[in-house]
């Protein structure tokens, strides 16, 4: 799919030097970004409902640790 991406100079410096690092065109590295940010945005969420849930299945035990 096609589409048009406006960055600011400051944004374009970043894409460009990401790019360089990783020795791929500028549209490999936005669309390596995007993918990785998704990535990790869906592992940080299941992440923090896993702890939420250890927590209140826990909620006990830990208060009785911190004492």
């Amino acid at each position: 799919m096609a589409m048009t991406l406006r960055l600011t100079e400051e944004q374009e410096r970043a894409l460009a030097l990401l790019a360089d690092v990783e020795g791929v065109s500028k549209q490999e590295a936005a669309a390596r970004a995007i993918t990785e940010a998704a990535a990790r945005r869906v592992r940080d969420d299941r992440v923090r409902a896993l702890s939420r849930e250890g927590r209140d299945r826990y909620a006990t035990l830990l208060d009785r640790l911190a004492q």
